[in-house]
């Protein structure tokens, strides 16, 4: 299954990060994980590089687009 979601929220990028940063409209590929110390779903936009902190977004970030099952 793939993925789409809208930025809906761009706003905040810390100071500290390093690597790409979504644009407030666009739609991208994207994966819904859980966080591996809370267990809190995030948004990985597939495609982004992000260095530091990581290259999870908060899920407030995005609204779900699409799920396309590619069987």
């Amino acid at each position: 299954m793939q993925q789409y979601a809208r930025c809906i929220d761009a706003s905040s990028r810390p100071a500290d990060h390093i690597g790409d940063w979504p644009e407030m409209g666009f739609v991208y590929p994207v994966q819904y994980r859980p966080n591996a110390r809370t267990g809190q779903l995030q948004v990985h936009v597939l495609g982004f590089y992000a260095e530091r902190p990581y290259g999870a977004f908060n899920c407030r970030r995005f609204e779900p687009v699409a799920h396309i099952w590619l069987n």
